[in-house]
């Protein structure tokens, strides 16, 4: 037996959320590597599967957390063995298959990426999949030709998971970073990360032009809706913009103005079902350039009793940075 967070539907359709015993005979069958997760995390996902304000799990019963890393115990796959150390996000995982808020899961070996030398379980969450589909914008912007000189560049939902890392590593990389953000007391936090200015959220969340000023020459946004449209309508000549988030909402009121006009790229930043190589690609730069002192900036340590309690804190926009959740008693 170990210890799992387990939702189950209750009659009313409600979702009960309990920290309990499972045993081995629960994990789904079609796994072939089972694993020992010493660490998880909370994510936005985690949030809604937890407690129920969202349809994202699509099995029950369920075990949520989308993101782990730790060590394999046993495997049928040729690419893992016992003692190999991994990471695992996404792929449906805590939403149609057992996830990682448990002190084992049985997952598929084509799921994992074997965590970068050096690099500890706990980081791994400390980055978790936030931080990774950070690293994916960076690169997207990167590769899309945007280079520090050409002028600011925008992070939206600034003070959140994504966010705070994607603050970071483009501060690292050498950007001027301007910072969006609903929590204005967080600007000190968010200037430590190597934000150059901090701006409130109300500045982009409103209904606006369809074509508005030229400012940035990039942007990271994982807040979607009315932000998403006016970062775009006042994004500056062949700029590019990263969408991978809807946290104001799936809605995108803009208009095609910027696109024929400003010849400005939107690129569809998917963390759930990136193929493998960009996601070795994405964790290599991240054991490179995220520095353990920054990471201990951005993340809060909880136990797995206590994500229970912290999973509609993330929900209400009551969570600083990232959730590392400490799986292994």
């Amino acid at each position: 037996m170990f210890r799992a967070i387990l939702l189950n539907k209750n009659e009313d359709g409600s979702t009960k959320a309990e920290l309990t015993q499972i045993d081995d005979a629960q994990l789904p069958p079609e796994g072939d590597v089972t694993v020992a997760v010493d660490y998880s995390t909370i994510n936005y996902k985690d949030g809604l599967a937890i407690t129920g304000k969202s349809p994202v799990v699509r099995k029950w019963p369920m075990v949520p957390g989308i993101d782990g890393s730790g060590e394999v115990i046993a495997s049928t796959h040729p690419d893992w063995k016992a003692g190999d150390a991994f990471i695992l996000n996404g792929w449906g995982v805590g939403e149609s298959h057992m996830g990682c808020l448990s002190e084992r899961a049985k997952l598929k070996g084509d799921w994992l990426i074997h965590r970068p030398k050096g690099m500890s379980a706990r980081t791994a969450m400390a980055i978790g999949t936030a931080g990774y589909t950070a690293m994916l914008s960076a690169m997207a912007l990167a590769e899309q030709g945007v280079k520090p000189e050409h002028g600011e560049v925008l992070v939206t939902g600034a003070s959140g998971g994504v966010g705070s890392v994607a603050v970071a590593i483009l501060a690292a990389r050498g950007y001027k970073v301007v910072a969006s953000t609903g929590k204005l007391a967080e600007a000190d936090y968010l200037k430590s990360l190597g934000a150059a200015e901090v701006i409130d959220r109300a500045e982009l969340s409103a209904a606006g032009k369809p074509l508005q000023k030229e400012r940035w020459a990039g942007v990271v946004d994982s807040v979607g809706s009315h932000t998403l449209a006016n970062a775009v309508a006042s994004t500056r000549y062949g700029g590019t913009v990263t969408a991978c988030g809807l946290a104001q909402g799936m809605d995108f009121p803009a208009t095609v103005a910027p696109f024929i006009l400003r010849g400005i790229k939107l690129i569809g930043v998917d963390s759930v079902m990136a193929p493998k190589d960009r996601r070795i690609a994405a964790w290599s730069n991240l054991a490179l350039e995220l520095s353990e002192a920054t990471l201990a900036k951005i993340t809060h340590e909880i136990s797995l009793a206590e994500a229970l309690e912290w999973a509609p804190k993330i929900l209400a926009g009551g969570v600083r940075g990232r959730l590392v959740v400490k799986v292994k008693n």
